[in-house]
């Protein structure tokens, strides 16, 4: 979960919102919603438990083709091009570092590094993945810490002031939203892997809710700390988040320091979703016969051909898209598959009652449906404020689903030129 998303939003944020308490109610809001959808996965996850996230939900409870868009979604844009914002971002903060450096250059090389590592060995990538998980927490409390030391802070409180209601109801916190969701994407990712978890059953929703209650407040201080260190105008419409405000803290050298640091944690999370993406393809593989290709492991169960379609996906973002483009995409999707899959909650809890549910999801229904609304609000004005990028968004959907249709009547003969 952390990784790109706290270090490049508040600087888009910013260009909306230049008041504390609403931009610390953006992540309040995102992370009750965050654990909602957490609660929900679990239920969904421990009685449904194998690997392919939304896709095997989505298929298994409403419909194969639903699942199909849903898994062609979670596995493009929903992995590779997090990644790709992830090996962006990662070459904006070594370019600050490092002067004249090629940021698409450094994006297409750790893409291409990490897409080698993890289709050689899962031992050595999942070494990676634990030891870096530890550096960046390491890294982001050294940073809250300094961060609340510093000589002249700014002027700032959380307290509500005349305005702030109004700012909380507006088009431009919905639009944000879309980036702290995103800064929350991850909180979901053990049902991706549920059929690799030692007993799925109970670890599932321990993972994702203690995952997701951690970040929140993570995320909470290292915002506050951006806020108290550094000048909201240094940081309007700035990406770089992270190395900006180890200027005001740290000095020259130091933000150079944190810079490398914050680099080292983009890496984690582009080697997460990397790791991940793939297993979704496999699963499709083995449940459709026309992509049946994506099933194939090697000897040490790595699904080869599905990374490979990654690989060429991720290249396909770094060289026509903006880090702004890619991940406004990635949110408005995301957002709807999850909405589709919350939804799905209520329709089995209706067609199998008797299923077996080792866990079931606390404050049902109100949990939710607290979700759907907040999803919905965001998805309304995203609509009515970034309409390209929502259009966009609905049509990778409907097209991915479209596809399921068409692929085997093209492969039958029925469409004739």
């Amino acid at each position: 979960m952390i990784g790109t998303g706290v270090f490049t939003s508040l600087g888009y944020q910013l260009a909306d919102i230049q008041s504390v308490f609403p931009l610390m109610m953006l992540w309040v809001i995102g992370g009750i919603v965050a654990l909602c959808g957490a609660l929900v996965y679990s239920e969904l996850g421990a009685a449904l438990p194998r690997s392919g996230g939304e896709y095997h939900f989505l298929s298994r409870i409403i419909h194969p083709s639903i699942g199909f868009g849903a898994g062609i979604v979670s596995s493009t844009v929903g992995f590779s091009a997090p990644a790709v914002l992830a090996a962006m971002a990662l070459g904006s903060y070594t370019s600050a570092v490092f002067p004249g450096l090629n940021q698409t250059l450094v994006a297409s090389i750790v893409i291409l590094g990490f897409h080698g590592l993890h289709m050689k060995t899962v031992k050595w990538g999942t070494f990676f993945q634990d030891s870096s998980t530890v550096i960046k927490i390491g890294l982001i409390l050294i940073f809250i810490a300094f961060g609340f030391l510093i000589d002249f802070p700014q002027t700032i409180s959380l307290i509500m002031k005349p305005g702030d209601g109004d700012l909380l109801m507006s088009p431009g916190f919905a639009v944000s939203l879309v980036w702290v969701s995103y800064a929350y994407t991850g909180w979901n990712s053990a049902v991706y892997v549920a059929g690799e978890i030692q007993n799925p059953k109970k670890n599932i929703s321990r993972s994702m809710l203690m995952g997701t209650a951690f970040v929140m407040l993570l995320y909470l201080i290292l915002n506050y700390v951006f806020l108290y260190s550094t000048p909201m105008e240094a940081m309007i419409g700035q990406v770089e988040i992270g190395y900006i405000s180890g200027l005001h803290i740290f000095g020259n050298i130091g933000a150079k320091i944190i810079g490398i640091g914050i680099s080292i944690l983009l890496l984690s999370t582009v080697s997460s979703y990397i790791f991940i993406g793939p297993r979704i393809m496999q699963a499709m593989g083995e449940d459709i016969s026309f992509i049946g290709f994506l099933k194939e492991k090697n000897e040490d169960g790595i699904p080869m051909n599905a990374f490979w379609i990654q690989l060429l996906i991720s290249f396909l973002f770094i060289l026509t898209a903006s880090f702004e483009q890619v991940l406004m995409y990635t949110g408005i999707t995301l957002l709807i598959t999850s909405t589709l899959t919350v939804i799905s909650l209520f329709v089995l809890r209706m067609k199998e009652p008797d299923l077996v549910r080792p866990y079931k999801v606390w404050g049902y229904p109100f949990t939710p449906l607290i979700f759907l609304f907040v999803n919905i609000w965001i998805l309304y004005y995203s609509i009515k404020e970034t309409t390209l990028e929502s259009i966009v968004g609905f049509g990778i959907i409907l097209l991915s689903i479209a596809l399921y249709f068409l692929i085997p009547m093209i492969q039958n003969g029925q469409i004739n030129e």
